[in-house]
């Protein structure tokens, strides 16, 4: 998974609270049992006409918005059901990060799992953002290391964020990497115990 140290981007902005799993990954679509594709069904229902083709007044379909990594979401994102899947469709878009004010603890776990980094703030902050995400322009620079959000106009504020994840995220490993990164000591040790 890639590391992720900073992020800047403009948004795509779709302030829906309670989105869960199923909208943002229909459950038709998790026969997959990789990650590949994912990223064409996000939010298939809402983004797509019974045809297949685009509907043009979906925000993540507006061509001003095209290109974004950075999602701005309404209050408790990722809530239903644990399909791992969400995160992998978001991050199949080209999400790197989602902002709101409150997420579920299920999605927050596997998105941070996946690479894709919850932004949880304030609602002064989200309102802040709300309205200088009406420019398609604006961008926000998310930093990891500082753990700080930096709205277009400069102001800045806090999220938090699990040092455990953090620090996978930082160095692009999930859990199993992190372990494998000590696979020398781990090896070190078992020759010790080997030996008695």
């Amino acid at each position: 998974m890639p590391s992720f140290d900073q992020l800047e981007s403009t948004l795509h902005v779709l302030l829906v609270d309670n989105i869960d799993t199923d909208q943002i990954i229909p459950a038709r679509f998790l026969k997959a049992t990789d990650k590949a594709g994912m990223g064409e069904a996000l939010f298939a229902d809402w983004r797509f006409h019974p045809d297949g083709t685009p509907r043009e007044d979906f925000p993540l379909n507006r061509p001003e918005r095209q290109g974004a990594q950075a999602l701005l979401a309404g209050d408790n994102f990722g809530c239903g059901s644990s399909r791992e899947h969400a995160p992998w469709a978001l991050t199949g878009f080209g999400l790197r990060a989602v902002i709101s004010t409150s997420f579920a603890d299920i999605f927050r776990n596997n998105a941070l799992k996946n690479g894709l980094l919850p932004v949880e703030v304030d609602a002064q902050t989200h309102r802040a953002l709300v309205e200088q995400s009406a420019d398609p322009a604006a961008r926000v620079l998310i930093d990891l290391r500082e753990q700080t959000l930096r709205l277009p106009d400069g102001r800045t504020a806090s999220f938090p964020i699990a040092a455990f994840a953090r620090t996978c995220l930082l160095n692009g490993v999930d859990e199993l990497g992190y372990i494998l990164g000590f696979s020398e000591q781990i090896e070190a040790y078992e020759r010790r115990m080997a030996a008695g």
